[in-house]
């Protein structure tokens, strides 16, 4: 008899043939352009991975989920799968119609049929479901900032998979995987979950997990959406693949896993672990600050360190996947060796390197000594990330109309020119919006799609190694945590508040619009009849009155010296 976790799991495509014909008929139906994340949460409903979810959770199962970490039917399900929308999409629809969901490029990948249609309570979502409603944590920002407001749930119908070109050999759908392991006679199967590169000490806690288990080892790294500013999926793989010749390869394997994380610590652990069981695995790996996402607002960490191991022991027999859980492994010096960090006497010499600190080496060209790291695996990150000063940056000036962003922007621009090296480039606020957004207004939502504009283009320059200034008075918080995130993907974002008075500003007035805006002729004008979100703590804050421009641009220059950008 074929062991439960080998058997075949149900899918939700349908045949070849159907989907031939259902490709046909949802030419015609409604249709919703999937988000990146909205993709890989499709991607594992259809292929089971996220089984027994037949679609994107209804209003009851939500409402469960969101509260007792349950579907309406008692199953254990601790992560809300919901398809958000705008409010102008979710008004066209009607309970019971069927809509057509499509990728980037306008791929039919399912149809949906649509049985329930609300407006949920985002911040209660964010309490429960994260432990906070504090928009530091990367997913209560998205839900608040990125994802539509009205949510829709029903049964999704599978007609294609989403296409993936890169590492096509290293995905695996649950039951590609099953079938791996019936054929390989694994019986016994520890999942290793990571977003970060593999060290040396990944691999003696992945030796030590799979031998206290008894089991075969895969490695199962998270190729979605994983916490803004990891290193890229592309990098990560290549440094996965250098070190696989460091684990036997009759006992182990690795799989790539296209998950959207929410980063949720605990429940986030007990969704893995579920997601794991149904790709074929009995034992899961839950580590120290398991998918925690570091400081919240006030400084401190989202999670306990072992709130993650908690919550999985306490629900393990009834998810049907058993727990290895790993405390934080450091070097001895004395014996050469790693050991978990509680099980070292007193008086010994540990050694050990953060991510803060291994970021740090990368950036200046420090040695990475190899008790720590292979030598294929730090030769890979450096070929990705060279030293900070061979980088390209962006530097992002915000601040009121009239402020003088502008002219120091041009100012620093010229000293960089003259120090040569990188190509430089001014994204001034005017110059964006004569060349890319000329058909832009001035309503909010208009100037947050500038600003983003702005963020794309400073993202795509600071990717291929330029420099990138920008100078737009970028009002909103929220739109410039969104700009740096997109940038810091690549390279450094040096926030820079010019932050003269508005008073001076109103008081130079080179244009006359701040004396239009008083009177009433210029609608939502930035200080007067709008806000703007004093940045908290930018990189650098520039007082302009009564300093001349030389200087403030040298001050700027300074600063990108200590940052590592520009060679002392």
């Amino acid at each position: 008899m074929m062991m439960s976790n080998l058997a075949p799991i149900s899918e939700l495509y349908v045949s070849y043939d159907s989907a031939q014909k259902l490709k046909a008929e949802a030419g015609d139906l409604l249709s919703w352009d999937l988000t990146p994340r909205q993709i890989c949460d499709l991607e594992l409903l259809m292929n089971g991975g996220f089984n027994p979810l037949r679609g994107f959770l209804g209003q009851k199962d939500y409402d469960s989920v969101v509260e007792n970490m349950r579907l309406a039917d008692g199953s254990l399900w601790p992560m809300p799968i919901t398809l958000d929308v705008s409010e102008e999409f979710a008004a066209k629809l009607e309970e019971g119609q069927d809509i057509a969901l499509r990728d980037q490029e306008g791929v039919i990948l399912a149809t949906m049929t649509v049985t329930d249609n609300w407006t949920p309570d985002k911040s209660r979502e964010a309490e429960k479901v994260f432990g906070a409603d504090d928009q530091a944590h990367p997913a209560v920002n998205y839900l608040h900032n990125t994802a539509g407001k009205v949510y829709l749930g029903g049964p999704v119908t599978g007609i294609q998979q989403p296409v993936h070109y890169d590492f096509r050999a290293r995905r695996d759908t649950p039951n590609e995987l099953r079938a791996y392991f019936r054929k390989l006679g694994w019986r016994r199967i520890v999942a290793f979950q990571t977003r970060n590169p593999l060290h040396r000490a990944h691999q003696e806690l992945t030796f030590r997990a799979a031998k206290e288990a008894q089991a075969n080892l895969l490695i199962n790294p998270v190729v979605g959406m994983t916490k803004p500013g990891d290193i890229d999926h592309f990098t990560r793989v290549r440094c996965y693949e250098a070190v696989l010749d460091q684990y036997p390869s009759a006992t182990t394997s690795m799989s790539l896993l296209n998950l959207a994380m929410r980063m949720a610590g605990p429940r986030e652990a007990v969704w893995h672990g579920l997601i794991r069981k149904n790709h074929g695995c009995t034992h899961f790996i839950v580590g120290r600050d398991h998918a925690g996402p570091g400081k919240n607002s006030a400084g401190e960490d989202f999670y306990g360190p072992y709130d993650a191991q908690d919550l999985f022991r306490e629900h393990q027999d009834e998810m049907g996947i058993e727990m290895v859980d790993f405390k934080q492994m450091v070097y001895v010096q004395e014996r050469a060796q790693y050991e978990p960090a509680d099980e070292v006497e007193e008086g010994a010499t540990v050694l050990n390197i953060s991510g803060t600190e291994l970021r740090r080496r990368l950036q200046e060209g420090l040695e990475i000594p190899e008790w720590f790291s292979f030598p294929a695996v730090v030769a890979e990150l450096r070929r990705t990330r060279p030293p900070r000063s061979q980088q390209g940056f962006t530097v992002f000036f915000t601040g009121f109309s009239g402020s003088g962003k502008s002219t120091v922007a041009n100012a620093l621009m010229v000293k960089l020119m003259e120090m040569g090296g990188r190509p430089v480039t001014l994204l001034d606020g005017d110059i964006v919006r004569k060349n890319l957004s000329s058909e832009l207004g001035f309503s909010k939502e208009h100037r947050d799609l500038n600003i983003r504009r702005i963020g794309y283009v400073a993202s795509e320059i600071t990717k291929n190694g330029g420099i990138a200034i920008c100078a737009p008075i970028a009002p909103y918080a929220t739109t410039r945590r969104a700009v740096r995130e997109d940038v810091e993907q690549f390279g450094a974002f040096v926030e820079v508040h010019v932050a003269t008075s508005l008073e001076e500003c109103e008081r130079r007035d080179r244009k006359g619009l701040y004396k239009l805006a008083r009177e009433g002729k210029i609608k939502e004008f930035t200080g007067i009849s709008d806000p703007y979100d004093m940045p908290e703590t930018p990189e650098l804050r520039l007082e302009t009155e009564g300093t001349d421009v030389d200087f403030c641009a040298q001050q700027v220059l300074l600063k990108l010296e200590s940052m590592g950008l520009i060679a002392a």
